[in-house]
Parts: C-alpha cells; sequence; structure tokens
C-alpha cells in the first residue's frame, strides 16, 4: 500500500548559528524536573519524556477520567476534542500580546477537562499552503511561529517556510532554534572543552561569566569510549569497562565537572548505551511541554547519525560540535530552507529480508539521487529508525518519518507513559502534525519523489570500503573476485593473479591456523544503526543457536563481539534464551557503546596481525554498522563489509567473504555434514515470533528507571564545585586550546590568502576519518612522539577520539590516517606531505609546522565529497591549528563545509568541470586568493580569482553560504563571534 511520505533536507546546508541573541523559550529549569518525584505519575516513573510541573498538577484526575484499557477508545477522545480547540483559541489568544502571532496561541483541552497546554496552531493560520507543506517542512514552520518575534525571527521567514514550494528552489535562508543538543563523548568532550575555555575568555574580559551556559536541554551520552580489547568472556564487560575508565579516568571526570558546572546539562554515565538508540529510547519527547508551552520536539547532535531519532518523528539532524556550542547558548540557527524528497515504499519485505538489506538497498537509491527519502507503511518503528540513522550515507539533512499509530505504540512499548502520550497525539493532531491512514489524506507536495516495493529488496552487504556501494549477497563472490582485479580504489585492490590463492598458515595458540585473501578476522554486531533493532539482534542470535545445533562453530581466531546499543538488548536476548547461543558462537557482550564502527575494535591476536602482515593479506571485517571507510574499522582489515547482525554471524561462521551462499556449504557440522546457508537462516515468522515474546516494556522502564545514577565507578569519580575549570598543564587528555589568546572586542576582519604553500593534494572522497582520524594512534606518529615525551606508555596511547580534549595531540593527529591518499607522494600511502621549499618527504603535522614557522600560510586542493563521513569538529579545528588558510575542492560534505568557516578557513569550489588536474595544478604551486578587503563587500557565493606564482590564474566560488557565515568569518570564527555578541548583551 502507499503512504504518503515526507523527509527533510535534501541537498541542503545547514548553517552555523546567526547572529541573534539567546532564546527566551528554553529555561534552564526544564532539566529539573523529575517525574518518579510525583506522587501522580509514580505508576510510571520510567518515562522518558519531559513533564513539567502544570502536567503533573492535574495527572491523576487525567488518569480517571479516561479509559487507558482501549488505545483506540483513547484516540477517539482524542479526536473528539478537536473542535473544542477552536473555542479556546480567542480566549488565550491575548496572553502573548507581544507575540506577532498572538491570534494563533491556543488551548489544548484534555478528555474529561482542564488543559494540556498552550501551542501555536497551525491551522488558525488560515493559509492553504501549510497543508501541502511536508511533515519535515511544518516543524521547522511551527518553531518560526512561535519564536517569531520580528527580531531573532521575523514574519518575513514564516512566510518564507510557508511558501516553501516557490522558495526552497531560491536557496533562502531562514533561522531554525532546535529544542535541544546531543552530544556523545567524542565530540562532547571537545565541546565542553571550549564551553569552559570560553567562560575564561569571558571572565579575561571583564564580563559575565554565566552567559556561557546552555540555554537548552542538552544531553550528553558518553558512550564512544568503551574498546573491544577483551572478548570472548563472560566477564568481558566489566573487563573493558576497567580498561575503560582507566583509560579514561581524566576526560570522564572532566564530563561529569561540566554536568554540575553547566545548567541544563544531563550527563548519562559509560555502560549505558549507544546515545542514538538511548535518544529513540528515552531521552526523545516527541512533544515539549515547558512551562505551558506545548511544541514539537526538535534535536541537533553533534553525530551525524543524530538522524536515528527521525523515524521516532523528531526532527533531528547533526552538525558540527562548533554549531551544536552556539545553540547550547541559545544562538539560532541559519539554514538555507530545504528540498525535500517524497519517498514511496509498497509492498512488503520478502521472507528472511532483513531491514539492514532495505536500508542498505534506500541508501543507495539515495545516493544516486543524490538527496534524501524515507518512507512508512508496513515499516516498524526501529525499521524507520534504522532507515533514518543511515541519512548521512545517502547524503541527506535527515530522513523523516512523521508520528502515527505505529508511532505511538513504539513510546508506549518503550516505557513512555499513556499521559505522555496522549498528550503527544492529542497536540500533533490539532496542529495537523499527525499522520491517521483511517483519515482522507491531504497530498503533500515534495521537490521530487522516488519509490520502491519492498518485495524487489534482498538480502545484501555494503563495501569494501563504502556505506553505499551495496552488493546483493547472491553477487558477493563475483563482486570480491572482481575487487581482487580491480585497480586500487573503492572497489580494487589489485591483487596480481598468481597471488590472488595464496594462503598464509600459523599457529594460533597451538593449533594450526590459515589466512587467505577475504578472511574474516572482526566480526561485530555493533552500532547504533542496527542494535536498536529487535528483529536483527534476534534474528542474530536465531542464526546463532540453529548453526549451534548443527554442530558449527565458528573459527577461534576470529575477533567476535556484541556490543548492544543499550540494556534492554540484553533483556531481550537473555528473555529469548538466544544469548547463550551467540556467547557458543564467540559473539559474548563486550560493552554498551560504539566500538568497532567507530574503529574502537581493539588489537587483534599478535598471531592473526603477523599473518596478515607478513604475507600482505587482505584480511576482512563484517559489522553491522553504518561506517566501513578505509582504515576506520581497524587498521590490519582493508576489505570491510556492513551487513544486518545475522549476516554478521553467518560469514563469521563461513570464515570468508569469498563465499557463494547460494551455492557453497558454509562448513561441516556434526556428521560431517555439510551445513549451507539456507540451513541457518531464521525465517520472518521465527523472527517475528521472538520479538513479541521477548520485547516487552518493563524491559524499558527497568533499563532506564536508573540510567542516570550510573555506575560505581562513574560515581566515585571526584570532581570540583567550581564553575572555572582548573586547567592542568602536564595533562595529556584535556588541555586549554589556543583559540581565544589575546582575544580583543575588535573582530579580526577580513583576511585573504597570499603566496600560501600546498599542504595536501587530495583527490575525491576526502573523509574526516582521513582528516581525524578516530581510532588508534600510530607508534611511529608525531601524536605517538608527543605521548612518549610526556611519560606516557604506548599501551596508554588511548585513541585519538578519546583524546579530543586535547589540541597538541589533536592538532598532531591531524591527516593522520594510515591510508591516506596524497598527489604530492605520487602514489604513496600514509600520513606524509612533500614541504614543497626542501622536497623534504615529511609527517603532515612536522611540514605544517616548517611553514607556520617561517610565516606561510598553506592551502590544500581536495576532489569531490571533501569531509564526507563523520560530522567531525576536529576536521576543521585541527587544519585551523596547523595554519590551513584554505581548503580549495570540487564539493563539500555540507557539515565540514561549515565547520570549516566556524574555524575561520575559506571554503572554496572549482567551477564545475575544473579540478586540480584539469587547471594543471601539481601542488607545488603558491597561492594567492584575493578577498575583498571588507566584508560588506563580499557576497555569499561569489567568484574570486585565485592565482599562483607559476602565472596560472582560475575562479572559484567562496562557499559562504549564508550572511552569517560572513559574520563568523570577519570574527575569526564562530566561538569568537558568539562571545563579542554575548559580552553587548
Amino acid at each position: 500500500m502507499y503512504i504518503s511520505t515526507s523527509s527533510s533536507a535534501a541537498s541542503s546546508f545547514l548553517r552555523a548559528a546567526s547572529s541573534y541573541t539567546r532564546s527566551r523559550f528554553f529555561p534552564s529549569s526544564l532539566r529539573n524536573l523529575n517525574p518518579a518525584s510525583s506522587s501522580a505519575l509514580n505508576n510510571q516513573r520510567s518515562t522518558a519524556s519531559v513533564v513539567v510541573r502544570s502536567f503533573h498538577s492535574s495527572a491523576s484526575r487525567w488518569c480517571h477520567r479516561l479509559d487507558w484499557r482501549s488505545p483506540f477508545s483513547l484516540r477517539a477522545q482524542i479526536r473528539a476534542l478537536n473542535p473544542v480547540i477552536e473555542r479556546f483559541q480567542k480566549q488565550f489568544a491575548t496572553m502573548a500580546a507581544e507575540h506577532p502571532f498572538k491570534e494563533v496561541l491556543t488551548s489544548l483541552p484534555k478528555p474529561g477537562g482542564g488543559e494540556f497546554g498552550k501551542f501555536y496552531s497551525l491551522p488558525a493560520l488560515n493559509d492553504p499552503r501549510i497543508d501541502k507543506l511536508p511533515y519535515s517542512i511544518t516543524i521547522l514552520l511551527e518553531s518560526a511561529v512561535r519564536n517569531c518575534d520580528n527580531f531573532q525571527v521575523k514574519k518575513e521567514d514564516v512566510e518564507k517556510i510557508i511558501d516553501w514550494g516557490n522558495t526552497s528552489p531560491k536557496q533562502v535562508e531562514i533561522p531554525f532554534k532546535p529544542a535541544r543538543v546531543l552530544l556523545q563523548d567524542f565530540t562532547g568532550v571537545p565541546a565542553v572543552v571550549d564551553l569552559a575555555c570560553m567562560r575564561d575568555a569571558m571572565n579575561k574580559l571583564g564580563s559575565d561569566t554565566s552567559k556561557i551556559n546552555p540555554l537548552v536541554p542538552v544531553d550528553l551520552v558518553i558512550d564512544h569510549s568503551v574498546q573491544v580489547d577483551v572478548t570472548r568472556s563472560e566477564n568481558a564487560v566489566q573487563e573493558n569497562m576497567e580498561l575503560e575508565f582507566r583509560r579514561n579516568k581524566e576526560r570522564f571526570s572532566f564530563l561529569k565537572w561540566g554536568s554540575t558546572a553547566f545548567h541544563n546539562m544531563l550527563v548519562v554515565p559509560p555502560g549505558s548505551g549507544i546515545v542514538h538508540q538511548v535518544n529513540l529510547e528515552y531521552l526523545g519527547r516527541v512533544v515539549f511541554n515547558t512551562n505551558g508551552t506545548l511544541y514539537p520536539d526538535s534535536v541537533v547532535g553533534t553525530d551525524s547519525h543524530t538522524t536515528m531519532i527521525d523515524g521516532l518523528g523528531v526532527a533531528g539532524w547533526g552538525v558540527g560540535g562548533i554549531e551544536a556550542e552556539a545553540a547550547m547558548l541559545g544562538q539560532p540557527m541559519s539554514m538555507v530552507l530545504p528540498g525535500v524528497v517524497g519517498f514511496k515504499l509498497s509492498g512488503k519485505l520478502r521472507n528472511g529480508v532483513t531491514a539492514t538489506d532495505l536500508v542498505l538497498t534506500v541508501t543507495q537509491m539515495l545516493r544516486k539521487h543524490g538527496v534524501v527519502g524515507d518512507g512508512m507503511g508496513e515499516l516498524s518503528l526501529a525499521d524507520r529508525a534504522t532507515i533514518a540513522n543511515m541519512s548521512p550515507e545517502y547524503g541527506a539533512t535527515m530522513g523523516f518519518f512523521p508520528v502515527d499509530h505505529v508511532t505511538l505504540q513504539y513510546l508506549r512499548l518503550t516505557g513512555r507513559s499513556y499521559e505522555t502520550v496522549a498528550m503527544i497525539e492529542s497536540y500533533l493532531r490539532a496542529n495537523k502534525m499527525f499522520v491517521d491512514y483511517k483519515e482522507p489524506q491531504q497530498e503533500r507536495v515534495y521537490s521530487s519523489y522516488l519509490e520502491l516495493n519492498l518485495a524487489e529488496v534482498e538480502p545484501c552487504v555494503s563495501g569494501p570500503k563504502r556505506p553505499h556501494d551495496r552488493v546483493p549477497l547472491k553477487e558477493m563472490k563475483a563482486d570480491w573476485n572482481s575487487c581482487l582485479n580491480n585497480k586500487v580504489g573503492f572497489k580494487g585492490f589489485a591483487v596480481p593473479k598468481e597471488a590472488q590463492e595464496k594462503v598464509a598458515k600459523f599457529s594460533f595458540h597451538g593449533k594450526p591456523a590459515e589466512l587467505k585473501h577475504g578472511s574474516v578476522v572482526i566480526t561485530a554486531i555493533t552500532s547504533c544503526t542496527n542494535t536498536s533493532n529487535p528483529s536483527v539482534m534476534l534474528g542474530a542470535g536465531l542464526v546463532a543457536k540453529k548453526a549451534c545445533e548443527l554442530g558449527l562453530l565458528v573459527k577461534p581466531w576470529i575477533k567476535t563481539s556484541l556490543a548492544p546499543g543499550s540494556g534492554v538488548v540484553t533483556k531481550y536476548l537473555l528473555q529469548s534464551g538466544l544469548q547463550e547461543y551467540l556467547n557458543k558462537q564467540g559473539f559474548h557482550i563486550v560493552g554498551y557503546g560504539c566500538t568497532t564502527c567507530i574503529g574502537n575494535s581493539g588489537e587483534l591476536d599478535e598471531s592473526v596481525a603477523s599473518a596478515i602482515s607478513e604475507n600482505d593479506i587482505i584480511a576482512a571485517a563484517v559489522l553491522s554498522g553504518n561506517r566501513n571507510f578505509e582504515g576506520r574499522v581497524h587498521a590490519l582489515t582493508r576489505a570491510n563489509y556492513l551487513a544486518s547482525p545475522p549476516l554478521v554471524v553467518a560469514y563469521a561462521l563461513a570464515g570468508t567473504v569469498d563465499i557463494d551462499f547460494d551455492k557453497e556449504p558454509i562448513g561441516t557440522g556434526k556428521d560431517g555434514k555439510s551445513i549451507f546457508f539456507k540451513d541457518i537462516w531464521p525465517s520472518s515468522e521465527e523472527v517475528a515470533e521472538a520479538v513479541q515474546s521477548s520485547v516487552l516494556p518493563d524491559m524499558f522502564r527497568s533499563t532506564y528507571q536508573a540510567i542516570t545514577k550510573g555506575n560505581p565507578m562513574w560515581n566515585q569519580l571526584q570532581v570540583p564545585s567550581s564553575t572555572l575549570y582548573t586547567w592542568d598543564p602536564n595533562s595529556t587528555y584535556i588541555h586549554e586550546p589556543p583559540y581565544f589568546k589575546n582575544m580583543t572586542m575588535e573582530p579580526p576582519g577580513v583576511h585573504g590568502v597570499k603566496d600560501a604553500y600546498c599542504l595536501l593534494n587530495f583527490g575525491d572522497s576526502i573523509t574526516t576519518d582521513h582528516i581525524s582520524p578516530a581510532g588508534s594512534i600510530h607508534k611511529d606518529s608525531p601524536a605517538a612522539k608527543f605521548l612518549l615525551d610526556r611519560g606516557v606508555e604506548r599501551k596508554d596511547f588511548n585513541s585519538y577520539g578519546s583524546r579530543r580534549g586535547n589540541d597538541e595531540v589533536m592538532a598532531r593527529g591531524t591527516f593522520a590516517n594510515i591510508r591516506l591518499v596524497n598527489k604530492l607522494l605520487n602514489g604513496e600511502v600514509g600520513p606524509k606531505t612533500i614541504h614543497v621549499p626542501t622536497g623534504e618527504k615529511l609527517y603532515v603535522f612536522d611540514a605544517a609546522m616548517r611553514y607556520k614557522d617561517a610565516g606561510h600560510d598553506t592551502i590544500v586542493l581536495a576532489g569531490a565529497e571533501y569531509g564526507s563521513g563523520s560530522s567531525r569538529d576536529w576536521a576543521a579545528k585541527g587544519p585551523m591549528l596547523l595554519g590551513v588558510k584554505a581548503v580549495i575542492a570540487k564539493s563539500f560534505e555540507r557539515i565540514h563545509r561549515s565547520n570549516l568557516v566556524g574555524m575561520g578557513i575559506i571554503p572554496l569550489c572549482f567551477k564545475s568541470g575544473e579540478d586540480a588536474d584539469t587547471l594543471g595544478l601539481t601542488g607545488h604551486e603558491r597561492y594567492t586568493i584575493d578577498l575583498p578587503n571588507k566584508i560588506s563587500d563580499i557576497r555569499p557565493g561569489q567568484d574570486v580569482t585565485v592565482t599562483t606564482n607559476n602565472g596560472k590564474s582560475f575562479t572559484c566560488t567562496v562557499r559562504f553560504d549564508t550572511e552569517v557565515e560572513l559574520a563568523y568569518f570577519n570574527n575569526g570564527g564562530i566561538l569568537p563571534y558568539v562571545i563579542r555578541n554575548l559580552i553587548k548583551q
């Protein structure tokens, strides 16, 4: 069946925060509410929604007057109230006398008497254009109406959104105020470091340091620090957590200090789960009720997969940490009004096809289309979240699913109270943001359309180096052999024919073992994308069980791991009895957090690592993640495939990706029988039965009741009570960054680039992993030397991601990816470059310091999709600290481009059809970029001339995409801009 769908921000660009002052709609007391302490809500203590005191006071009366036994009865009562809303509208219009849209402030009555609160009614605007807007755009519209004061948000901005059909193709800029900000610890630590540093700057400039304080709710989930050091053990969780705390005690103490020093900041301790699953199951409000004002939940996060929450009907997307900090401080975000793609899904998934197969198919379709989409219909909430999660992989800002009955069922399943769900449904129906398939559907208008019949989706994987390179499972063996033959690239390893059958024999713990090209050495059930989906997690357990019963076991030298996204997963795996079989196959739970997908895969056994290195084996990893860029998962796995959790287990059993599951046996079971893929693959009915019997609401309630209470190791951390942080100059984890040294109230103004050297010359698809790796610190790197010089032993290096609070480590880790391909090195791969004046080959950091010490600026040349991948603020901060003044590329990933501007780096695009190669640029030239002397003479998207010292001249487009970004550039970056404006207030 065809269900009208919506999505958000196809090829649009999020912009950093605007010049407006702090919001008055999000008081710091919001986070202090405690539903568990209210006697009226005592039986619903596990609710994840934020509930205001006015709601508490009448909750008991509300409970007794509604029939909670029948959700259909409740829904009918809520629908019956809609006509009543119109009568209340005039009565409360006078409550916002100064508000430009005061006449649409409307009461939302409760069934049985009283009111939920008041809201700004979109139907009361009485504009027929609104009914045709995509649901995602109505969230932008509601925010603009509610926050409109003709200063921060103007009535003209509201009109631009209402007229979306005409304005979106014109790249029109609008302000947007997210309801909250979401952080994980890799990006959260530098954000809190910056906030602490900004307080110091305010103090030095003689201003009020309390102005540096989150004005919207900030949720920080510590989930990126656990590594898979211990696996295949019943004690793996405890041992890995002990190692995590030993390595990260300083970081964790700093974050715990931040949770007390800054108001309105909730920190979810380590060991609780993956940020996006916790957001989906617990933090997501769907509808806020703040001091009696109702409005849709919306969130920006410092992790690109914040988009997962779109599956819950919450508008969310990833931004850079720099932008998130400005949003925390009440700065509205400036964004180009996005285009929207409608994605029609029809039919039903075939037997044995998983949600992961669907999302990899959708990812490939949307990547080819160049924009975002989404769909609904038969999809479960978990399946929607899986699709929404992968938005960055198909190049979109977000993939949005409006709220419907499936959403409400999920909210109840995950322990949200009936009162809260009733409020959500009532509000969204009243504001025409709810999809009810029993009622006539208003046809929505989209920028473009895509369509997929779910019955056509087939099992697949994606790889070996990019998430959108989908491979149907039946074609996997042929595709793998093509990759061996193809020249080095995204789909090639260029292995000579005579070396393709090489066998590396070795001894694993005293027993004979062997590896070939394509041998699997890491299999990980991990990542926010899949671990929140019970169908694929239980499906993996069923594969493990069937294999055990047939006598088939995973080879002991394969590093297996299971890292659930929340404690709920453990509960339903135990309830189903399937964890026992996963353990027998080596998939013991290793921790609760983002592991292999972020590069926290831990070390391989020394014998396995030696066999790979000494024989130049192209080893494989198979993981249920969302990223598989080169060098990310593990330095020794050059082929990395994304797959569903059940397929991860299947490939672990097979031990190789060089297999045709349709024709070749996976292995030999008991009694010498050949075991085939079909013998271990569960049916859709088996999976559905396991989900129905094993996933229960009490599991969510019990898991999240105590989530913020932490664990003994967290609770034992002692932190100071001061509001200004005391920096330890000897710390290798937390260091005061140099951004505000010598800062004055006078902006530095416009700067061009004169006679700059080229630090690096790249081709296409340079990711933020290449620019600022998050994984292990190589033993010979400048960062390793820095740590060794300060007494840090090699075993305690930890990862770049864990040391993001120290600018001295991160500057040395910039462009430190071991798979970096720099044209200045003529084909050599690695984190080095040529120091042009001397011709010496140096580590990138060392070359950059030579240029900097000599007073020379540098630039970077690049191809298409520069900065794709995770939203990583250090990919912009690092180059700034290295002295990079501009990046000239064919195209940019949207978040990274805005982050470059936020750090004062000029992003420029070659003209269509041109790049460094077509222009004959080698990177040995010196570059001058002529910008006007006055900021008032620069316009977003204008052309400028770039000249070189050898007489070449070409035109580029300056990618300051909004007037606000020009203001950031004039101030030397977004954070100095924010400080100057806060001081002026």
